[in-house]
């Protein structure tokens, strides 16, 4: 057997899992190559991986967009663990998610520029074995209807990024304007712009914030 290959998956649906692992292991018997394959459920036990270090030869991760958040409250979603990734490591990203809609699908790929982004919904075994080779050469890979949502937002110029995802993540809880600050390093003025721009963003400036929450949460951000 030749050069071993270490790969993470972070997801918490059993069958998904179980499709990558299994797609993993044809590869890279084909590659001749041995397989170090870690499978984390959660955020909290992906977190550990990374405290001890097992990120620093990583291939390949594997990231499900809808996980809950860590027990720290610190990391709200598979995004967030995506973009910690990104800036530490020089694996390869591939997000897996439900979502389908061009506004989440545009930002995740803005902020966390994945090799792979899948659709789970229209995920087959083939384009699975697909994404996973052509990623492997150093290509990437988007599903077609990655491709068709993000051909319908490319032009805009805004995403939404971790403040945001907070600022909506805290109006969801209950939390009150006032104390906002105390978590997001932003003033209250500076909230209120974001809120703004967000509103403006969703098509809804003159609704108010549980419109903005409940259109945030149908788009996936919270």
């Amino acid at each position: 057997m030749g050069e071993c290959v270490k790969v993470v998956i972070i997801d918490d649906h059993p069958l998904i899992t179980k499709a990558y692992k299994e797609a993993l292991e044809i590869i890279f018997t084909q590659l001749g190559c041995e397989l170090e394959l870690a499978i984390c459920e959660n955020i909290d036990q992906c977190l550990k991986l990374i405290s001890n270090d097992y990120f620093n030869d990583v291939t390949l991760v594997f990231i499900d967009i809808k996980l809950p958040k860590s027990k720290d409250g610190k990391f709200l979603s598979g995004e967030d663990l995506g973009i910690r990734i990104r800036k530490r490591y020089n694996c390869k990203i591939v997000i897996a998610t439900t979502f389908n809609d061009n506004y989440r699908i545009y930002s995740i790929i803005k902020s966390i520029n994945p090799d792979g982004f899948l659709i789970k919904n229209d995920l087959t075994y083939q384009n699975l074995l697909q994404s996973i080779n052509a990623i492997l050469k150093n290509e990437f890979y988007y599903s077609k209807t990655v491709l068709n949502l993000i051909s319908k937002e490319i032009h805009r110029n805004y995403h939404l990024d971790e403040l945001d995802r907070r600022i909506l993540y805290e109006l969801s809880i209950g939390t009150k304007m006032k104390s906002l600050p105390k978590i997001i390093p932003l003033s209250i003025a500076g909230i209120e712009k974001r809120k703004r721009s967000l509103k403006l963003l969703f098509g809804l400036e003159n609704e108010d914030d549980r419109e903005l929450i409940m259109v945030a949460r149908e788009k996936g951000f919270i």
